[in-house]
């Protein structure tokens, strides 16, 4: 045999042993772990480092954020708690996974829990555990909620408890996907008045001085006093987020986990959380995964949203994506590159809780935002339960105050179609729909929007082709699908979660049935919007 063949072979051999080395090398590397933490309603415009105006609100998120990716255009898709987490969970936009309201999945969808777990993870969650688990028949591994964790707003017992995970997790020698939902900021808040069993002191208390009122609302004494309760409860947000991120680093854990943070939905307040404005669904978005993302570094540029998480996840923890997810991978940007097709995103709300159809779409980018709102018709009154001392002192004030008035009845009639410049007017104060100038700007968000809801099969469509004519709208969200599936209860133990006046009816049709079954999930049946 030549000389030149025998080296040949004798290299060829040399390179197969070595990429067996490294492949063997690889699978003894611990997998990489998720630990996903998530506000209950918090506002992007109380977060330091996406520009709040209030000092010193959330000192343990400032420093993550100085070692995370910072995602200045981060986005959830539904801003309302439920539906919102289905879509983290799903990867799917609720046209295609049935989960469109506070319902159960209608059908058998692969989630992103259930994906870890078959690949040999651990799966824990603590607090919001029916809303985070849409599939009614999962069972996590390790699972404590509301009244375990002192109402879902002690640091303390989330610290505890995400001590044992992690203890848990190394014992077990398994990687982890983890699910830390703190019930703060949500109604109610820290000193108004409300005592929840096992709470705990938020490490700063704010004044009515202090608060700089966003511009959705009108500033008023009781306003402010209302902000300053919700801005403690997002300061005790904080102190749990330090609490479980000092557990995840005295475990040993830290520097082979990805951490990512963010809310369910904006604040809960009037022209915020369960409506489609960009105070409804920008999120606080960070992302630190060490070795991999620059600490401190800031995404101004790309559109990223919650229906992404999951085929993320899996590509970064190297596992298949599922077929049939509507999101896609930004593994990319993490890493520090680029990724076309992401300047714009598409946000929803089909039902509150309860039963009767609110269907609002929207579309926006760094410049523009449209908005349909198919159930406005100029006689339905649009309610929700975070309305508050804020909406009553601003009801109270109408009367007397033509600009309050136009702002309160905007909110309880809405008009069909709005449309903003948010770079001008990011409260979404000043509906642009029929200025002549605007016209031609306004088609192409509105063929942008049409575009999606083909694609995208949504039912919305129908609403959205007749939206010049009343009549037929009204037809179209009168034919509105139903929600299928078992229906999440409102917690009767807090009634500042109960539904808003028109959804009351829901309440009473609950079935019984659905609760049943809704008590195989591993919760305390704890359940807020």
């Amino acid at each position: 045999m030549p000389v030149h063949t025998t080296m040949k072979n004798t290299i060829a051999l040399i390179t197969v042993l070595l990429l067996a080395s490294l492949a063997t090398l690889r699978a003894a590397e611990p997998r990489l772990n998720v630990l996903l933490i998530t506000a209950d309603d918090l506002g992007y415009e109380a977060l330091d480092f996406l520009g709040s105006k209030v000092p010193g609100v959330t000192p343990n998120l400032d420093k993550l954020a100085s070692q995370s990716l910072n995602f200045q255009h981060g986005y959830v898709n539904a801003a309302i708690c439920a539906p919102s987490r289905s879509i983290i969970a799903t990867g799917r936009y609720g046209q295609n996974s049935g989960l469109f309201g506070f319902n159960k999945m209608p059908k058998e969808i692969t989630t992103v829990f259930g994906t870890f777990q078959k690949a040999g993870f651990l799966t824990g969650v603590l607090g919001k555990v029916s809303h985070s688990t849409p599939d009614p028949l999962f069972k996590w591994d390790f699972a404590h909620d509301y009244a375990e964790l002192g109402s879902g707003r002690s640091p303390t017992k989330y610290h505890d408890y995400a001590e044992e995970f992690f203890a848990r997790c190394k014992k077990e020698n398994k990687p982890f996907y983890f699910m830390v939902n703190s019930h703060d900021p949500h109604r109610p808040f820290y000193g108004s008045g409300r005592n929840l069993k096992g709470e705990e002191v938020p490490s700063r208390i704010f004044k009515p001085s202090e608060m700089i009122i966003p511009g959705y609302v009108t500033d008023l004494p009781a306003v402010r006093v209302e902000y300053a309760h919700y801005y403690d409860s997002i300061r005790r947000l904080d102190d749990t987020v330090g609490r479980v991120l000092q557990a995840l680093e005295v475990s040993g854990l830290a520097d082979r986990t990805l951490v990512i943070f963010l809310s369910d939905n904006g604040s809960p307040f009037p022209f915020a959380k369960a409506n489609t404005y960009l105070a409804s669904n920008k999120t606080p978005l960070l992302f630190r995964w060490p070795g991999v993302t620059k600490p401190g570094s800031v995404d101004k540029t790309h559109f990223v949203s919650e229906v992404d998480f999951f085929p993320t996840f899996m590509e970064a923890t190297g596992l298949p994506i599922p077929q049939g997810l509507d999101g896609h991978s930004f593994l990319t940007l993490l890493k520090g590159g680029e990724q076309g097709d992401r300047n714009y995103v598409f946000t929803q709300i089909d039902y509150k809780m309860g039963r009767k159809p609110t269907p609002m779409r929207c579309v926006q980018d760094d410049h523009y935002g449209y908005i349909f709102n198919a159930w406005s018709d100029g006689k339905f009154k649009y309610k929700n339960n975070n309305e508050g001392e804020t909406f009553a002192a601003m009801e109270s004030a109408a009367p007397t105050n033509p600009e309050i008035k136009a702002r309160v009845d905007m909110f309880r009639y809405r008009v069909p179609q709005e449309f903003y410049d948010l770079k001008k007017d990011p409260f979404s104060t000043n509906n642009l729909i029929h200025v002549p100038e605007y016209q031609e700007t306004i088609k192409k968000y509105q063929d942008r929007l049409r575009r999606w809801m083909v694609d995208t099969h949504d039912f919305c469509l129908a609403a959205f082709d007749v939206r010049e004519d009343p009549e037929k709208l009204a037809a179209a969200v009168a034919n509105y699908p139903e929600l299928k599936g078992p229906i999440v209860s409102d917690d009767e133990k807090d009634p500042s979660t109960a539904p808003a006046a028109d959804d009351k009816t829901s309440k009473r049709k609950t079935n019984r049935a659905a609760k049943k079954k809704l008590n195989n999930v591993n919760s305390e049946p704890e359940i807020k919007p």
